[in-house]
């Protein structure tokens, strides 16, 4: 049994064959059931200009979800603050708040959610790279908004998503919860979780450091099968160590065509070893290992597997092990 809460984020891969409205749709039943089953929260990654994942604004998919379930979290992990204002970000999440009170999250990011350099200026109306100072102000006034301009009432839980460092530094310097890419910079997390509780300042958004870690999780029948469902996320992967952002998601049966070079193996393999993939028994077992480790507050697992009946599985013979009286 894993001592802890369980979440979820959603990255909303488009399946080769299929068309961005078809995944569009899956995820209004991803979200109906992650919610019958307990998870905690489901949030919706920012992202922009790939043939691999859907490019759907947090915000309206955090809407219609907690419009269309009962009790679940939802919210960003995370919105981007250098693609928005941070009045727009205030006014959006502080009505979401409003609406739909103690059920909606703030996860704010950094990065630009694409790796097309045109697109990242499009979104910042040809604007270049934020610096450390402008990150830090946008997350600062985005928070003051919420409080002093937008004030619906109840406010959006605010969480800083950080895959470094630099970004565990700001967290505690605000005083907020910190969400970890482990599923990303898994070499980072170690020190970025020390930086953050060293440095942590209580705020009103936090009395005490609070660690969310996102790990990517492949759960199945058999250990075979866990490794098939990975494989297509493994192509894309594949394509980001070369540099290439237009690969698309490929079907199982593609994937275990791909001829893969023997520095990439090395690389995906290194990466699993600190991820969650296999039967249930090795999949809670891993993740109890990784609460241990990193005195994590809460896990959030993210599933990129090739269809949504398969990643409904997974999420569902995780949370029955983790929590056989569920």
């Amino acid at each position: 049994m894993i001592p802890l809460p369980l979440s979820a984020l959603e990255v909303a891969m488009v399946q080769t064959g299929t068309r961005a409205a078809d995944t569009l749709r899956d995820t209004t039943e991803f979200a109906r059931r992650l919610d019958a089953l307990g998870y905690r929260r489901l949030w919706y990654a920012e992202h922009h200009h790939s043939p691999a994942i859907g490019a759907f604004p947090p915000v309206v998919l955090t809407a219609h979800s907690a419009a269309s379930t009962a009790s679940i979290r939802l919210g960003s992990g995370g919105v981007l603050a250098p693609n928005h204002a941070p009045v727009m970000l205030a006014e959006q999440f502080g009505t979401l708040a409003a609406l739909h009170p103690d059920r909606i999250d703030l996860g704010i990011g950094r990065g630009p959610g694409t790796f097309d350099e045109a697109t990242a200026r499009a979104l910042r109306r040809g604007a270049g790279p934020v610096t450390d100072d402008e990150y830090r102000d946008d997350v600062a006034e985005t928070l003051r908004l919420l409080v002093d301009e937008v004030a619906l009432g109840p406010l959006p839980e605010p969480w800083l998503l950080s895959s470094s460092t630099a970004g565990a530094a700001l967290a505690a310097e605000l005083g907020l919860p910190m969400a970890f890419a482990h599923h990303i910079r898994p070499d980072n997390t170690r020190a970025a979780l020390a930086r953050y509780r060293a440095g942590f300042a209580p705020s009103r958004w936090s009395e005490r450091p609070r660690v969310l870690l996102c790990v990517e999780v492949v759960c199945a029948e058999t250990q075979e099968e866990a490794e098939r469902l990975a494989g297509p996320m493994d192509v894309v992967k594949a394509g980001l160590l070369q540099g290439r952002s237009d690969v698309p998601f490929p079907s199982p049966e593609e994937a275990s065509a791909h001829p893969f070079a023997p520095g990439e193996c090395q690389a995906l393999a290194r990466f699993r070893a600190h991820q969650a993939h296999g039967t249930a028994d090795t999949v809670v077992r891993r993740l109890t290992e990784l609460a241990a480790a990193t005195d994590a507050d809460e896990l959030m697992l993210v599933t990129p597997v090739y269809a949504l009946a398969d990643r409904l599985r997974s999420y569902e013979l995780v949370r029955r092990h983790a929590a056989p009286e569920h």
